[in-house]
């Protein structure tokens, strides 16, 4: 975490002392910082060189104090946790303590109080950076090594990222493709755009995600890393969809399937059941002619062809009742044998013969 801090120090030097009256009313001034005893102070999480401006000054005051002001670029460790990007809250930490000076020579002390040190901060980042500034918290533990006894003050500082830059240019985008994306769906598949137009969006979506690639962490795994793996994914499987669709489409349309064995054993139990029922529930009267067998789904016989020997010549003459009269004659001469057949499926027949031992004309009934 880069951090920018503006450090005030304050400290009585016993050495350095005058009287005003005698040196003209001069009651402080101004001295170069290399020329006075500084406190040796550092942060410990401080991991870079310290770029703090030099030629810097300080106040010298008539009764020995001191003020020193300077302003540090600190790069310290924190450990973020940027699970919840960008809506994450993280708590670092700045531990000021002495190097050399122990709790005999050095202590540490506060001169504001801490919500005053929180409201200036707050004051100066309030439109600067993309965090937000919630709280400052202060300890003052000991630090112990070996038999030495160092005095620190450590301020926990919790700050939180303002999400807006990246809703507007991570979150609307995805959400905006995933809902173009699940619309597509209206499209007909029997038009032969769906699969295109979902391949356009998946590569326009795989363009977004590298050129928005900077403005994710590049450590670690965020909720919104996952989110947008799943987006992907999601897209990738609407377009395997997509071309399924249409493979079964073309194929039923080239190549229809046989029916299966299941569906035409079904079939059959149902039109056989069917056919006893109707059985039962007609009373048909004894010869009145052959008994038809009814299929469930299939129209009233609509084209009769008749055959009758010698009657070609009759049916070319457009006479109806030249065809009909060697009929009505020849059927009351002799029995005749009549031979319906319904189609329901090419495998499927039903024959009904009223007398196979003579055979006089052939009726065809076409459904």
């Amino acid at each position: 975490m880069t951090s920018f801090l503006w450090v005030n120090m304050v400290w009585d030097n016993p050495f350095i002392s005058w009287n005003p009256e005698e040196c003209g009313g001069l009651t402080k001034f101004s001295v170069a910082a290399k020329n006075l005893w500084l406190p040796d102070l550092f942060i410990i999480e401080f991991m870079d060189v310290d770029t703090t401006p030099t030629s810097l000054y300080a106040y010298v005051h008539s009764d020995g104090r001191i003020k020193y002001d300077k302003p540090m670029k600190v790069t310290s460790i924190c450990n973020l946790d940027i699970f919840y990007f960008p809506f994450d809250e993280q708590n670092c930490t700045l531990t000021f303590s002495s190097f050399l000076y122990t709790v005999d020579h050095l202590v540490l002390g506060m001169e504001k109080e801490v919500w005053e040190i929180t409201d200036n901060s707050r004051d100066v980042i309030r439109t600067q950076g993309e965090w937000e500034l919630l709280g400052i918290n202060k300890a003052t533990p000991k630090l112990v090594v070996g038999s030495s006894l160092y005095d620190q003050i450590m301020f926990h500082v919790t700050i939180r990222r303002r999400p807006r830059l990246y809703v507007i240019n991570l979150l609307l985008p995805s959400g905006f493709l995933i809902a173009i994306d699940a619309l597509s769906f209206f499209l007909p598949v029997e038009s032969g755009n769906r699969a295109p137009f979902k391949m356009t969006l998946l590569l326009g979506y795989t363009v977004f995600l590298l050129m928005m690639n900077d403005l994710l962490p590049s450590s670690g795994t965020p909720l919104i890393s996952v989110y947008f793996a799943l987006c992907l994914s999601l897209m990738v499987v609407s377009l395997l969809e997509a071309i399924f669709l249409t493979y079964l489409l073309n194929l039923i349309t080239t190549q229809p399937p046989p029916m299966p064995l299941w569906l035409h054993s079904l079939l059959l139990h149902y039109l056989r059941a069917t056919d006893c029922c109707n059985k039962k529930s007609q009373k048909e009267p004894k010869g009145s002619g052959p008994n038809l067998i009814h299929l469930p789904g299939l129209m009233e016989p609509g084209v009769t062809a008749a055959w009758v020997p010698g009657s070609s010549e009759a049916r070319l003459n457009g006479d109806p009742g030249s065809t009909r009269a060697p009929l009505e004659q020849e059927a009351q001469g002799r029995p005749t044998a009549n031979i319906f057949l319904y189609s329901f499926f090419p495998d499927l027949t039903s024959l009904s013969l009223k007398d196979p031992a003579q055979e006089s004309h052939l009726i065809i009934v076409l459904s």
